[in-house]
């Protein structure tokens, strides 16, 4: 396929999907447009990791707690943590916060990202891996601003819009919460996935590449190392910042347990079951990291399985055991991920069209 081709192909397949996601919460239930919701969040997330670490090439596994500051900004902003000795009243509508959300995670993946220029490869993986091991103790220490273990309790405020159970006028429409909760994040996850393209087809994302590829040919071609990685760290926390904002929102609540540690590794595992350094596959990979926790434990999908192996996902570690083999099979099939098989459909196709020709 010429380049012009691939452009055309990718606008109808952004068309397709944008129309997909309007029309399917007509399909399924309540609380089903609720659950795919979150694919929708996980979209988000798994967008900015992507750019880190497909694009650039610096492993992150503490981008659980990008999504965590997000998830507590969003809160604080909206509860306030004055019942906690805070000095912050709250009073903010849900919708205006997750901007500040991504901003507030955007400035502390730059911070972050200034000293990790010293650190590649493992080392930096573990260094942000730190980052996701220190978040929940740190949100427990800092009390009067995260209200501890405990948390910050969103249910039932004013400024949480479908809170009340009541649903929600949206352009003349009446939506439930869980769909009013589903349209917002994919919403933003759609408008996250046009942005992630504009940065990566142009000079930036050009630099990025070039960092991935070799650092040494980067800095002879001159690009800034420094800048490009920082960058990279900034906008890839911010989509985080984000995603955590509406997985707060979506939680109604943030507490050291929303935000777990094994968060940044399913990010991990989403970006890699999409594919590294693609973003067409990433859908199937937030999919994965939603849907294959619930169906290892033997519900959805899971349930049809034979009742012999239902049996077994239900005992206690079964569903762990049955989530590590699903993945390890998934590599097996998939070593590039689900962006890999779409190149290389787009490249026997391109083959076949060339052997036509002749």
């Amino acid at each position: 396929m010429t380049p012009r081709e691939k452009r055309i192909a990718g606008f109808v397949a952004f068309g397709a999907l944008v129309v997909a996601v309007a029309v399917f919460p007509a399909f399924v239930s309540d609380f089903k447009a609720r659950e795919w919701a979150y694919v929708g969040i996980y979209l988000i997330a798994l967008l900015g990791l992507n750019m880190l670490t497909g694009y650039t090439g610096q492993i992150s596994l503490g981008h659980g707690a990008f999504m965590a500051i997000g998830g507590y900004t969003t809160a604080i902003l909206m509860a306030g943590n004055e019942q906690f000795g805070g000095p912050i009243s709250g009073g903010m509508k849900d919708i205006y916060t997750l901007p500040l959300a991504g901003l507030v995670a955007g400035a502390v993946g730059l911070a972050f990202g200034l000293p990790a220029l010293r650190l590649s490869g493992l080392y930096l993986a573990l260094a942000t891996f730190a980052v996701a091991v220190a978040m929940p103790s740190t949100a427990r220490r800092f009390a009067e601003w995260t209200g501890g273990g405990q948390g910050i309790q969103l249910s039932g405020l004013p400024e949480l819009t479908g809170g009340s159970v009541e649903d929600v006028d949206i352009l003349g429409l009446s939506l439930s919460p869980n769909r009013w909760l589903y349209y917002l994040s994919w919403s933003i996850a759609l408008v996250a996935y046009a942005v992630a393209w504009l940065v990566l087809r142009g000079r930036t994302g050009r630099a990025f590449r070039a960092v991935r590829d070799s650092e040494t040919a980067a800095i002879s071609s001159g690009v800034s190392l420094a800048r490009y990685k920082t960058l990279a760290f900034g906008i890839s926390a911010a989509f985080a910042g984000v995603a955590g904002g509406l997985f707060a929102l979506g939680t109604a609540s943030v507490s050291p347990d929303v935000f777990p540690i094994t968060l940044s590794i399913f990010l991990l595992v989403g970006v890699v079951v999409g594919g590294l350094g693609g973003l067409s596959g990433l859908v199937f990979g937030a999919i994965v990291i939603t849907f294959l926790p619930l169906w290892a434990q033997g519900q959805d999908l899971g349930s049809l399985l034979p009742q012999g192996i239902v049996e077994e996902t239900q005992k206690p570690g079964g569903s762990s055991i049955v989530f590590g083999v699903v993945l390890i099979l998934l590599m097996f099939v998939l070593p590039n991920g689900v962006s890999g098989l779409f190149r290389r459909a787009g490249q026997a196709i391109a083959k076949r069209r060339y052997a036509r020709s002749e």
